[in-house]
């Protein structure tokens, strides 16, 4: 009979008194800490880990998103289309989270709802600021965060920054000159669908090979926000399903609000050009 399989026989590291382990790396005595469920339900661990983990590819997706803005800025913008294609992926991750929550029932949810107060997905200001960096800008959604001095200042500083799209519009109008409002527009609202904006995406679509770079930056800000709109619309068919048509815990209309979330465009003349092609 052999001896059983020792890892240490291969060079693997064993003793860590003194050094650095994988737990000590990634913190995970904080990570794993950090679920202080209200309640004695079951599912409870199962609302908190699902948020928590979601707040966490957040966060990586304000990271490369942050980065590709700075990278769009340059001469050169393709070192950009790697953070945006990241992102898509961080957004297919948090489409496959709605699948584990939707396997809580009505029945699970409404024993502990109550614990949640007044808490909500609404307030999330790692959401807000995902909105706002890809230009669904709204100084209302400022409020819910009034409470916290450092969110607000920082949201509000976004605000203040171009959106991924208005750089992506600059880069644009490098190579196809755009009208001067479009490039000095109020940078703290939506961005409005233009025309010439449409004429200038058409151009590129209409001749790739002149226009590659552009064209290319434009299909990953399409898969961008396609990964994005499916993430809305399963939040909405799991919300549905969990609670029907209650209001949410922050007080929004709960379905209601999420669907006119669903009627937001964020790079509107990318998806309109194609009815023209």
């Amino acid at each position: 009979m052999s001896d059983p399989y020792d890892p240490a026989r291969e060079g693997a590291q064993m003793a860590f008194d003194g050094r650095m382990s994988y737990g000590d790396y990634l913190q995970i005595d904080r990570v794993l800490g950090a679920q202080s469920p209200l309640s004695d339900a079951h599912d409870e661990m199962l609302f908190i880990i699902q948020h928590q983990t979601s707040e966490l590819w957040m966060r990586l997706a304000i990271h490369e998103l942050s980065a590709a803005r700075v990278a769009l800025a340059q001469p050169d913008v393709r070192p950009a289309f790697k953070m945006l294609a990241r992102v898509s992926r961080i957004f297919e991750q948090l489409n496959s989270a709605w699948d584990v929550l939707r396997t809580m029932t009505p029945s699970d949810y409404s024993t502990f709802r109550a614990a949640l107060g007044q808490s909500s997905g609404f307030q999330s200001f790692q959401y807000r600021q995902i909105e706002f960096i890809l230009g669904n800008r709204n100084a209302a959604m400022l409020r819910p965060h009034a409470h916290r001095p450092e969110i607000l200042a920082m949201l509000e500083a976004e605000l203040a920054q171009p959106s991924i799209y208005d750089v992506a519009l600059r880069a644009l109008n490098a190579a196809i000159p755009l009208p001067a409002e479009v490039l000095s527009r109020d940078l703290a609202a939506p961005h409005a669908e233009n025309e010439a904006v449409m004429a200038a995406w058409s151009k590129v679509y209409h001749a790739p090979q002149t226009y590659w770079t552009l064209y290319e930056l434009a299909e990953k800000l399409v898969d961008l926000e396609d990964y994005f709109r499916r993430w809305r619309f399963n939040h909405v068919t799991t919300v549905e399903r969990v609670i029907g048509f209650k209001r949410g815990t922050g007080g929004t209309g709960g379905v209601s609000y999420l669907k006119r979330m669903l009627e937001v465009e964020l790079f509107p003349e990318l998806w309109h050009l194609r009815t023209g092609l």
